[in-house]
This record gives structure tokens, C-alpha cells and sequence, in this order.
């Protein structure tokens, strides 16, 4: 294994990019978590069920069609959006075409929570990616597989970015409160 002493200046450049996306991925997460609750990848559903449909309305979207357009596996984005629907910031209901398909729809609630939301992060990766030529864009998922795989990351699920440390991310706050609430009151 290749000490940190030992990285070449290409591969301390790389690393030093990694890092500046990884951060600015972390801060949009905990900024979303502290202003409004909700996780990053919970922030990036939430806009995505938000962006206007052809006619300019709300789009009602399968797990599939937001699976798409998250660019994320269909069973990463199943988790974001079981945690939204119980929080009533998201429904669930069965189409209308195919009752077997349940559409997903941003609600009343949604729709507030994210009027005081930050921007999430993932929005600026992915423009960053699909700003890159196609070529590039080849070049880098080709590097990005070749990485995972000398890493032995093939295997690992690929889950949104931070939602897998959602509890963990609750627990600090929801002691803080229990905290607070156990100090005596000003009268």
C-alpha cells in the first residue's frame, strides 16, 4: 500500500478534488439537516418531484421515471422516499393508468419545506457531469470503475450521497432537545 508521503503529485491532485466535492456534498447535506430537517439525498428528491412537468405542473412520477431522474438505483431512492412519505412530504398513490404503479407526488408540506430549503449539492455534481463532453464523461465513469474496483468497492450498494448516516445524523438533535426540554423553565 502506497504511503501518504509517497502520492505523486497527479494523485494528490486528484485526491484534493475528491475531497473539494466530498465536502461542499457533506456541508449541502448538514446545511439542508440543520435548516430544515431533511437530508441531502432527501432534499434531492424532494426538487426533483418539484420540477415543473411539460405543462407546467407538478409532476406525479413512478419510482422508476424518479429512479431516472435522480440518476440513482431504483432501491436507494425507494428508502429516500419511504422516509419522505412518512413525513407527509411526499404522497403515495396508485395511477390512474396502472393501478400496480404507485405515483409519487410532492405535497402541500413538501412544497413549503422546500421554499426555505437550501440547494442541494447533487444538483451542482450533476450539472458539473453533464456540462463535461461526452467523451469526458466516458473518460471519467471509465476512471471512476477502474477506482471502485481496485478500491474492491465493486460490491457495495450505491446509496445517495449521506443518506446512509441519516440516523446518526438525528440522534445529536433529538438528545440536544431531550436536553433542553429537562432544564427548568424561566417563569
Amino acid at each position: 500500500m502506497q504511503l501518504l508521503e509517497q502520492l505523486t503529485p497527479l494523485s494528490a491532485s486528484i485526491l484534493d478534488d475528491l475531497r473539494r466535492i466530498v465536502r461542499v456534498l457533506r456541508e449541502s447535506s448538514r446545511a439542508a439537516e440543520q435548516e430544515v430537517g431533511v437530508s441531502g439525498a432527501q432534499l434531492f428528491v424532494l426538487r426533483t418531484l418539484a420540477q415543473p412537468d411539460a405543462r407546467g405542473g407538478l409532476p406525479s412520477l413512478t419510482l422508476s421515471e424518479l429512479s431516472t431522474r435522480t440518476r440513482t438505483h431504483q432501491s436507494t431512492v425507494s428508502v429516500v422516499v419511504k422516509r419522505l412519505v412518512e413525513r407527509e412530504l411526499v404522497s403515495r398513490a396508485p395511477s390512474p393508468r396502472d393501478a400496480r404503479c404507485l405515483q409519487l407526488r410532492l405535497t402541500k408540506r413538501g412544497q413549503r419545506l422546500l421554499e426555505r430549503a437550501p440547494l442541494a449539492a447533487q444538483d451542482r455534481l450533476i450539472h458539473g457531469i453533464d456540462r463535461l463532453k461526452p467523451a469526458e464523461q466516458r473518460r471519467l465513469a471509465s476512471a471512476l470503475h477502474e477506482l471502485v474496483a481496485a478500491m474492491q468497492l465493486s460490491d457495495q450498494a450505491p446509496v445517495m450521497f449521506f443518506e446512509e448516516d441519516q440516523t446518526a445524523a438525528h440522534e445529536p438533535r433529538r438528545e440536544r432537545k431531550r436536553r433542553e426540554s429537562a432544564r427548568p423553565q424561566p417563569e
